[in-house]
Parts: C-alpha cells; structure tokens; sequence
C-alpha cells in the first residue's frame, strides 16, 4: 500500500538519490505522482524507464520535477536530502514552517549542521548507498529529539522499501555505518580483483576469470545474507571441515588481512568524521 503523503527527493538525480527514488518506485512504495525530484540539472533521464513515472497524457501520473528546492519543501511531506556534503550550506532552503520530517543521507553532515543549514527540528541523520535502486540498501539512521512516532512510523518503512534499516542510538554511529556502508561495494571489488588477478596469472582466460568471480560473489553474498548461522559460526564450520576452504583461510587468519581490513575501515570512519567540510562527492 503506498502512503498518502508526498516525498521529495533534493539531489534526486544524483546517484544515490536518484536510487533511492528507483528503489520507491519499483517497489510500489510510492506512487509516481507523490514523488518529487529535485535538481539543479533537472536532468530527467534517469528516469526513463520507469513507465509510467516519467509521465505522459497518457499515464496520467508522472514525477514532479523541479530545479526549485524550496517549491519541493513546500509540497512534500517527507523531505529527504541526497547532495554532496559541500553542496549543503548552497541549497537554499527554509524548512521552519515545513510540517513534515526532514532526512538527510549527506556523509559526515550532523543533525546540528543540518538543522543549522535548513531550520529544521524533526530531522533523521541516515547513512545509505546505491544498492537501494535494487531494494537491497542498509540504511542506519539516528534522529533529532524533536522527530515523532509518526516520523519514525515513515523513515522504517521508506527504508525497509528499498533494503534494510535499522534506528541507532548516536550519530558516531551514523560515521561508523559511513565507513561500512559506502566503502563496501569498492573493497568488495578490490578484493574481487584480486581474486580475478590470481585466476589470470594462473592461466585462466580474463573474461572467463572475470565471470567467475562476479558469479562466486553474487552466490556468497546471498548465502551470507540468508544463511542462519552469523558470518564467525561459518568461518568456523568451513575451517573445521579442514578442506580446501580451512587451507585457505588458516592462512588468512596468520597473515596481517584482518589488520588491513581494519585500517582501511579506520581511514574511511576518520574521513566520514570531516567529510562534509571537504569537496566530496560521494561515500
């Protein structure tokens, strides 16, 4: 059942906004004629494909596009932020007289910055990434002491819409998930190509290296995500069976990679911290 309130998206072409919108759409979370998207391109090609919500005479429902970010505020109920950290203090707005709740998925920007930037009270720091086009995001979020039950009804269920969520208990919280959620999908690919390299100088064809590691990925993300046991009680099942799996991660566990996995995670939890104070544009 979709609600009966509108949503804006500021940033809404931007990756992750523009993701975010897909992720309501496609799961009938939000009809196309209650959704609105803002941006300063007002580029409207990312949503070509979303029949019919790009709209026509024929459809009779389409997105609200805008390049007006206020004309957004003050026609939406649920107002979420999607924009590089540095674009923020640009957007212009004033939320004061606005009546519904404010979300934010800028990294690194704090509830005080943004109401500060906007003039909002009820506002939701959150943390998400692009995987919500496919309805598969974590999306954390933590909120300001003025949000209500009601805001916190509607920030569930839009975030279950498009993956999983979960409401934390304090925004270094919020910097903690940055530097798990955003990095992931590149050290994921770091290491898929280290494993793509180990198969190429091996011999095997590049191509067929590649298709490999993508399928062997994609099948252990989904074993992970469904599997009972927690990822520790499978590293230990795996390592008892003392097969090719435990020769593999015996070595693994005597080498320095859980060091390295914890820096690199280190480094990505100290720039979401400063984050919004550096010319970024994205996680």
């Amino acid at each position: 059942m979709t609600p009966d309130f509108c949503i804006g998206i500021i940033g809404g072409t931007g990756q992750l906004g523009s993701a975010i919108a897909h992720g309501l759409l496609r799961n009938r979370f939000i009809a196309p004629e209650r959704l609105w998207i803002s941006s300063r391109s007002n580029n409207v090609t990312a949503f070509a494909s979303e029949e019919p919500t790009t709209g026509s005479a024929e459809s009779g429902a389409a997105i609200q596009f805008t390049t007006c970010n206020q004309d957004l505020i003050d026609h939406c109920d649920v107002v979420i932020i999607a924009v590089p950290p540095p674009l923020l203090a640009a957007l212009d707005i004033n939320v004061e007289s606005h009546n519904g709740v404010l979300i934010s998925v800028i990294a690194g920007v704090t509830i005080a910055q943004l109401q500060h930037y906007t003039g909002a009270k009820r506002v939701i720091r959150a943390m998400s990434n692009p995987a919500a086009g496919k309805g598969l995001a974590y999306s954390p979020w933590c909120a300001s002491s003025e949000v209500t039950a009601e805001d916190r009804r509607a920030t569930l269920a839009l975030f279950n819409a498009v993956g999983q969520t979960d409401e934390v208990t304090s925004e270094d919280q919020i910097d903690q998930f940055t530097a798990l959620i955003g990095p992931v999908p590149g050290f994921v690919a770091y290491y898929a190509d280290c494993m793509v390299d180990y198969a190429v100088n091996a011999g095997i064809d590049p191509l067929i290296a590649e298709r490999a590691i993508r399928q062997l990925f994609h099948a252990s993300g989904v074993v992970l995500a469904t599997a009972e046991a927690s990822p520790a009680e499978q590293v230990k099942a795996m390592i008892d069976y003392a097969g090719t799996t435990a020769a593999g991660l015996n070595a693994m566990q005597a080498s320095p990679l859980a060091d390295a996995i914890a820096e690199g995670l280190e480094a990505a939890y100290k720039k979401a911290q400063v984050i919004s104070s550096t010319d970024q544009s994205g996680q």
